[in-house]
Parts: C-alpha cells; sequence; structure tokens
C-alpha cells in the first residue's frame, strides 16, 4: 500500500466543557482537559491506526519534541518534527456546547515557523501520497511551503489531497484563490460550507461540478447529512447513522483519513465514503481529536 506523507499542523487542543452558566467577572465550573491535536497531525493518526503507512512532519517547541512524537508514534505513525526554539507549540482552546459541537481560539504557534529545511529529501522515500490542510496555505509564512510540497509530490509521481479544514479562514482569501492554490490536487476536502465558498456560490445551490472539473475527485462532508463524492463521471453520496455526538472535534479529520485508507487500497468511492464515515462516527463520540 502507498505511504502517505502528512505534512501540517501539530496543536495542543484545550477543551472547555461548561458545567454551568457562565458567571461573567467571577469562577464558573468546567471540565478541562489537553490533548495532542492539529488538523494534519489528526490524520496521520488516523491513518496509521487504521493500518495505512503514514509519516508525518510537523513543527512544535522544542520542549515538545518528545511528547508529541510519543503521541503520533502510539498510532504507528513515523513522526518527523522540528523544534523551534524560539516559538512554543501551537495552542487551540475549544469551548464545547451541548451538542458537542466547537467554537476555537486559534494560537499557531511554531506552525508558523515551518519551512522546506524542516521536510528534508528523505521523507519522501517509498511516499505515494502527500495530504496538506488548509491551515498551512492560509498563512502567508508557510504557504510557500505547502505550493512546493504540492509541487514535489507531482514531480515525484504521487498523489495529493487537501482539505481545506476552516470556512472562516477560506472566506479571509477568498475561495476562488484557494481553489488556483490547490489547482489540478487529486482530492480535495471541503465540508458544505467551505465548498460553497470554493465556488463562491450566492444562492442556495453549490456547483459541485464546478469544483470536479477543477479536482480529480471531490469529497464533501454534510454533517449530519452524511457525504458526497463528485467527479466529473460519477455522483454518490452516504447517509450519517444517528448518534449522540459528545465531542465533533476532528471528525472532518477523521473523515479524510477514513477516505483515504480505503480509496489508496481500491479507488471506490461507496467503499471510501463508507470508510470516511465509519471513522468519522468513531471521533464523535468520545472527546478528543484522535482515535
Amino acid at each position: 500500500m502507498q505511504r502517505v506523507l502528512v505534512v501540517g499542523d501539530v496543536v495542543d487542543d484545550i477543551s472547555v466543557r461548561l458545567l454551568g452558566e457562565v458567571t461573567e467577572a467571577s469562577d464558573t465550573n468546567a471540565e478541562i482537559r489537553m490533548r495532542p491535536g492539529g488538523s494534519a497531525a489528526n490524520v496521520a493518526a488516523w491513518l496509521g491506526s487504521l493500518g495505512v503507512p503514514t509519516r508525518f512532519v510537523g513543527r512544535v517547541g522544542a520542549d515538545a519534541v518528545e511528547r508529541h512524537t510519543a503521541a503520533l508514534a502510539e498510532h504507528g505513525v513515523e513522526v518527523v518534527l522540528a523544534g523551534d526554539p524560539e516559538r512554543t507549540t501551537a495552542t487551540i482552546v475549544l469551548q464545547l456546547d451541548e451538542a458537542g459541537e466547537r467554537t476555537m481560539f486559534v494560537d499557531r504557534g511554531a506552525n508558523r515557523g515551518l519551512t522546506l529545511d524542516d521536510v528534508p529529501t528523505s521523507v519522501w522515500d517509498d511516499v505515494g501520497w502527500l495530504h496538506l490542510t488548509g491551515y498551512t496555505f492560509f498563512d502567508p509564512g508557510t504557504r510557500p511551503v505547502a505550493l512546493a510540497l504540492v509541487e514535489q509530490a507531482r514531480a515525484r509521481g504521487a498523489g495529493v489531497s487537501v482539505d481545506p479544514s476552516t470556512v472562516s479562514f477560506l472566506r479571509e482569501v477568498g475561495g476562488p484563490t484557494f481553489v488556483d492554490w490547490v489547482d489540478g490536487v487529486d482530492v480535495v476536502f471541503p465540508n458544505l460550507d467551505e465548498a460553497r465558498v470554493l465556488v463562491d456560490a450566492r444562492g442556495p445551490q453549490v456547483d459541485l461540478d464546478a469544483l470536479a472539473a477543477r479536482f480529480g475527485h471531490v469529497v464533501v462532508t454534510l454533517g449530519a447529512m452524511g457525504a458526497a463524492y463528485v467527479s466529473t463521471t460519477a455522483r454518490e453520496q452516504v447517509t450519517a447513522p444517528r448518534i449522540d455526538a459528545v465531542d465533533t472535534t476532528g471528525a472532518g479529520d477523521a473523515f479524510a483519513a477514513g477516505f483515504l485508507s480505503a480509496w489508496l487500497r481500491a479507488p471506490d468511492p461507496v467503499t471510501a465514503l463508507e470508510s470516511g464515515r465509519a471513522a468519522a462516527e468513531r471521533c464523535v463520540t468520545h472527546r478528543g481529536a484522535r482515535p
């Protein structure tokens, strides 16, 4: 099976679940937990847990290299982490509501310092697929790294998948601009809101055929409605099971990993959609973004 190279964000997730009404200017009881996260690192962890040979490259604070290496290696991931001597490890504070949905406050920390020097030629050994997330494209400092990696993958004959990852940052740069950055990649993984931005939809309809014309395969996550696959020759959709979500953090990352774990074995869209759905279902039924 192809080895997957994942490059991008690794984060300390701090989740906050309120245990009562917020008391302004005073104390409020809450359940607070810190877990390893980061969209790209989450995808790598899920891929590794699903038996896909996976290598992850990223950047953390110098004091966190061992901790984050161990957290990913636990899922069978080969890890190449650079330790930043000046920046701290990226941190996200996630406020969870009763439905498990989250509002996120982001400090990208050491992720901002990622350079091509952190991605040595040796990490491409035996790699047949590259996966990137939108955060590396949206940050002006790391965008050249993302664009260069896509070109390197193409030059090596490796497939490429990209998850836009965040609708708020996507709106800031504009959907058409982002599409130009990743034009022609093999698989793109937007959710429905991100797909609307990518095609600059102004009404209720989202022209997924327009996306399929720019990418080989478009996979749209639809939340409670499931997920859809669109190409120039096929359309498929799977529904989502009725489950009580505990924490939706990382659900899209799990879905992308589940889809790829099946797709790279045999490119059947229904099987891959079902595999993505199963991984996302596992993810939302427990706290945290990793398996």
